[in-house]
């Protein structure tokens, strides 16, 4: 078997989500944050619209902005609806946390680029970026709970109505053993080869 493929095939098999809460408070260095960032630049882009953008923080604004994104929730959460364990959750996902990236589709200019395909496109980019961590030994999470996809997170990050949060990325390292994947549905029942007679 090729070994580039083989490499790649088995990054792409043992990428692992894993939760904030399992990180170990390791430091990843930026130089490597930087290289991650560098493989989802090379996402694919329909006409090189490029719209891929990404909010890194580091060191102690990563504690500051999980305060933040607890506060959003706060804010704009009727009474009735608030859940002080959401409130905490959110706060508590940086304890542990080297990094967090926030992904964003900015949409382009060019109104011929469906939004689905800018969407798709920055959604690679994030998948690069996933299997340059799984290289490298750093565990990620791509989170989109709490106020991700909320108008108020566009606002807090200065983003125009156009432009779409798409989930927010939280990196370091674990000493959890990888678990096992596993595929719910077995390929065959996933895929109709069409021939032509």
């Amino acid at each position: 078997m090729n070994t580039t493929f083989s490499t790649l095939s088995q990054v792409i098999k043992s990428r692992r989500t894993i939760k904030p809460n399992q990180f170990n408070g390791r430091q990843i260095p930026d130089e490597q944050i930087s290289q991650l960032l560098e493989l989802a630049d090379w996402a694919p882009t329909h006409a090189y619209t490029e719209p891929w953008r990404f909010k890194v923080f580091a060191g102690e604004k990563v504690q500051q902005f999980c305060l933040q994104h607890a506060e959003l929730y706060k804010d704009n959460t009727d009474p009735e609806n608030f859940q002080q364990a959401k409130y905490d959750k959110l706060l508590r996902m940086g304890n542990f946390t080297s990094h967090v990236i926030i992904a964003i589709m900015q949409r382009g200019d060019n109104s011929k680029i469906p939004v689905l395909e800018e969407i798709a496109s920055t959604s690679c980019a994030v998948q690069n970026l996933l299997l340059g961590a799984t290289a490298l030994g750093i565990a990620s999470y791509w989170g989109s709970g709490g106020m991700a996809y909320q108008p108020p997170m566009k606002t807090y990050l200065k983003l125009r109505e156009e432009d779409l949060v798409l989930g927010i990325l939280y990196l370091g390292y674990t000493d959890k053993e990888t678990p096992e994947g596993k595929r719910n549905t077995p390929l065959d029942e996933k895929i109709d080869w069409q021939w032509i007679e």
